[in-house]
Formats: C-alpha cells, sequence, structure tokens
C-alpha cells in the first residue's frame, strides 16, 4: 500500500488536490484524525478490491498539535508514505477566502482572517519541515495541479533517488515558497546593463555567453554543482525524493536562467530525474 498524506494551508487547494488524487486512483479520505492513520493498513478490501493507493487529507481541522500525527508515522516506517504540502502565499490565501466566503477553521475568537492565516502557518511549521513536497498553489490552476500531483503519484515506490527542480526567478517578484534551497545570483556580472541584451532572456545565446565567460560564474556552477552533489546523498536517506532549488536573480530574466539551465544540464547529464521552470523569465 502507497499512502498519500496531503496537508497544507486552508484555502492552498487541499479539497481539489484530494479530488484529483481520487482521479488518479487513490482511495480518498478527508480529515482523517492523527490517531487513525495507522488504522488504515488494515482497511478492508472496497468492493472486495485490495486497497493499494489511499490519500488522506490532514490539516488544523483535526487540532493544532502534531504529537499524534508524528507518533502515528513513526508506527508507518514500514509503509511506503508520502507527505504533500500545499503552501500559497497569504494575499493568494486571502483573497480565496474573500471569495468563497468560506469560515477559516481557527476563527474561533472573532479574530481577522490574515491573523488566522498567521496563526496557521506557525502552527503548521513543523508538518511542512517534515514533508517530502512542498507545492506552491499561488498561481496554479486546477489543471496545473492536477499535473504537479502526476510528477509526484509515479515515484511514490522508488525513493532511493531524489528528482530534482531547479527554478529561476526574479527577486523583484518574491522568492519561491516551495523551494528547498534558495540562491541569490545577484553578484554576478548583470546582461540587463549591456547593450543589446536589456530586452533578451537568459535563452539567447548572446545572453548565456555573456553569462557562462564570467569567471565568478565558472568557479560558482562548479561550487554549487559540488555542493548539492555532496548533500543528495542526504536527503535520499533521509526518504526526500524531491529537491527544489530556485535560483533567484534581480528580474529573473538573464543570469538566474542561465544558471538554472547549465545546473540542471549537469544533473540530468548525470541520471537524475530533472525538471525546470522559468517563472519569471516573461514578466516585464
Amino acid at each position: 500500500m502507497d499512502i498519500m498524506i496531503v496537508t497544507g494551508m486552508s484555502g492552498a487547494g487541499k479539497t481539489g488536490a484530494l479530488k484529483c488524487l481520487e482521479d488518479m486512483g487513490y482511495y480518498a479520505i478527508d480529515n482523517l484524525p492523527a490517531t487513525l492513520l495507522t488504522n488504515i493498513v488494515d482497511l478492508d478490501p472496497v468492493h472486495g478490491k485490495k486497497l493499494e493507493r489511499v490519500a488522506v487529507v490532514m490539516d488544523v481541522r483535526g487540532g493544532t498539535e502534531f504529537e499524534d500525527l508524528f507518533k502515528a508515522l513513526e508506527g508507518l516506517e514500514s509503509v511506503p508514505y508520502t507527505i504533500v504540502f500545499l503552501d500559497a502565499s497569504n494575499d493568494v490565501l486571502l483573497k480565496r477566502f474573500s471569495e468563497t466566503r468560506r469560515i477559516h477553521p481557527l476563527d474561533g475568537a472573532g479574530l481577522r482572517v490574515t491573523d488566522t492565516i498567521e496563526q496557521e502557518r506557525r502552527v503548521l511549521q513543523p508538518l511542512r519541515e517534515r514533508a517530502d513536497v512542498v507545492i506552491d498553489t499561488s498561481s496554479l490552476n486546477i489543471y496545473e495541479l492536477r499535473e504537479k500531483l502526476r510528477l509526484v503519484v509515479p515515484d511514490l515506490r522508488d525513493i532511493r533517488t531524489t528528482r530534482l527542480t531547479f527554478i529561476s526567478f526574479g527577486y523583484k517578484y518574491g522568492h519561491p515558497i516551495d523551494a528547498d534551497i534558495v540562491f541569490d545570483v545577484r553578484f554576478l556580472p548583470n546582461p540587463y546593463w549591456e547593450e543589446g541584451m536589456r530586452e533578451l532572456d537568459g535563452h539567447d545565446d548572446i545572453v548565456i555567453d555573456y553569462v557562462l565567460e564570467q569567471p565568478e560564474t565558472v568557479e560558482f556552477v562548479n561550487r554549487f554543482d559540488g555542493l548539492l552533489e555532496l548533500i543528495l546523498p542526504s536527503y535520499q536517506r533521509e526518504r526526500r525524493p524531491y529537491l527544489t532549488i530556485a535560483i533567484g536573480c534581480t528580474g529573473g530574466k538573464h543570469r538566474s536562467v542561465v544558471i538554472t539551465d547549465t545546473l540542471a544540464a549537469g544533473f540530468r547529464a548525470r541520471g537524475f530525474a530533472t525538471s525546470v521552470v522559468h517563472r519569471d523569465i516573461s514578466k516585464k
């Protein structure tokens, strides 16, 4: 049996994610109490069919203390499970609550929604740190969320390798909240200030050549590549099937794009399952 535990911020899309997983063949359970988690492995067959994949949503509706959940997880060590944490920016969560007019689960003292969101974020932080995968749904629709989940599902049975996602971004638009590692490459010479490069991006040959010919770039790529290779075995030992590395520059169009593509190509050539996202390359 494979178990997918879906958790995260209220309004981040857990209900939609559960429906997507149900469509993928999971037996879906919403708002499962932590004390019942270990009982899942003993569930009777449904319609005579053994349950091979179970997806459960567990969040603050079941309480704000997660000691019982962590104890339950210790009891699942012999069963493959993955914790997926759905997150979104505070502004997006606030907008979603405003649009749906839903009451926040922690709204028991007449607090403002902004206050309950901050409270929930603090409460969930230990669970977020325990998660195998963090998905930022701030700019995702339900179809894009489904595709994100599809990347998670096929690899549940194989945790011997770590899938790498490299994201380029611009600091002026904020850093990706689902990143495990964030690195700032604004120390590199900026093609934006070079004649003829401002309107180009990190996929244009002239920009690529400019960035990669800088001595600082060569040394940085070699050292950062070596650092990632050093820590990857530890992520694998800790059951972390996914590692998201975000590389940021000022606008997310030039330096971060080149460095992201260069690092990703190196790990892909060594056989790692690698994907690339250029979050801000099309922004003005």
